[in-house]
């Protein structure tokens, strides 16, 4: 590499886990020399920048997405807030074209962001949804989102090529107008021979209102429980903060290695099935309980797919209780996962095409 080029990393911010499988990308620019800005919104924001606090961040605007009560009333509700995403795209269009017009920034890693592209510099999208599971409406949600990822020079899937795929149809069923690129499953997080402390390692996360109710769920279904809890919030504030009640452990939030370290310490996992939270578990080889957020596409497709091939068991929020975890030892898990490549192949991205 000749001299030092700055990539912008730009996850979306839709629960927190775009911002944490950039966490990896992001730890392998900073190896290869390359200078890094970063910019995101709200929750992923915050994150970003307690993982990174000597790196530049910026404040992007929000697509202020939220979920809806109700799970029927879920796909009307996106639908409904489609105009301010939009409006979003094209602030973010502009912000990076004053960056790169201002010569701040050589290449671009976006991570579901739709408007974090640019023609003057070479730019990645991050998705394993080449394909949107949106039940009668898949077709042209899947057609709209490719329509932003031709934008870009590459399409970067984190997940497998071959049959042991963790994203199904959405990941690999999807012809693409750029190349696209199977990367391996993105974690932050690395298995450790941990004395377990921990029965259950509760996490929640995703947008509110649903964020809450899941809290809400698992606070009532643990609350008399004999086993050890802990329960992450997921709600990225200035300070950590700890409550206990009962055997219950409750944390606002967790930094990556504290994470890491409650995972490898805790004997089973309940949470969202969540793609991000697929790839952790399936990193640390995890048993786990599944439980998608009501009336999301993705997350009942991903929780359905994993349960009919015997890997994790999985059930309605609202079907939830602690005798469900009885069901664990009936499914397999993921001990037979691959290993990654190497993430600063992808760079070579970056080293190809300079700015115009």
């Amino acid at each position: 590499m000749g001299a030092q080029k700055t990539i912008l990393v730009a996850p979306l911010n839709w629960g927190l886990g775009h911002a944490t499988r950039c966490i990896p990308i992001i730890k392998a620019l900073q190896n290869e020399g390359y200078g890094i800005r970063l910019a995101s919104d709200g929750a992923a924001l915050s994150l970003l920048k307690k993982e990174f606090p000597t790196l530049p961040i910026y404040e992007m605007p929000s697509y202020d997405i939220t979920y809806p009560q109700r799970a029927e009333w879920f796909k009307l509700k996106l639908l409904l807030q489609l105009p301010k995403v939009w409006s979003a795209v094209k602030k973010e269009r502009k912000m990076v074209g004053e960056w790169i017009k201002n010569g701040e920034i050589d290449g671009i890693i976006s991570d579901n962001r739709l408007g974090v592209s640019h023609s003057a510099v070479p730019s990645a999208y991050i998705t394993h949804q080449c394909r949107v599971i949106s039940g009668t409406t898949t077709a042209i949600s899947s057609w709209l989102h490719n329509r932003f990822i031709s934008k870009f020079d590459e399409c970067w899937i984190p997940d497998y090529e071959g049959p042991f795929t963790l994203s199904g149809s959405m990941g690999h069923h999807a012809k693409l107008s750029i190349p696209k690129k199977y990367i391996g499953p993105l974690s932050r997080f690395q298995q450790q021979a941990l004395h377990k402390k921990y029965d259950v390692l509760c996490l929640v996360s995703g947008p509110e209102p649903q964020r809450t109710q899941f809290e809400q769920k698992l606070r009532e279904t643990f609350a008399s429980s004999p086993k050890k809890i802990v329960l992450v919030q997921g709600v990225m504030e200035e300070e950590q903060r700890w409550i206990k009640k009962g055997n219950m452990f409750i944390v606002n939030y967790m930094t990556s290695s504290e994470l890491e370290k409650m995972f490898n310490s805790s004997d089973v996992v309940v949470a969202r099935s969540g793609y991000s939270t697929i790839m952790d578990i399936a990193a640390l080889r995890k048993k786990a309980y599944l439980v998608p957020t009501p009336g999301q596409y993705e997350q009942l497709y991903l929780a359905r797919r994993l349960k009919d091939k015997g890997i994790f068991p999985s059930c309605q929020q609202s079907h939830f209780t602690e005798d469900k975890l009885q069901e664990l030892p009936l499914f397999k898990g993921m001990d037979n996962i691959e290993e990654p490549l190497p993430l600063a192949r992808l760079f070579r991205l970056f080293e190809g095409k300079g700015k115009l």
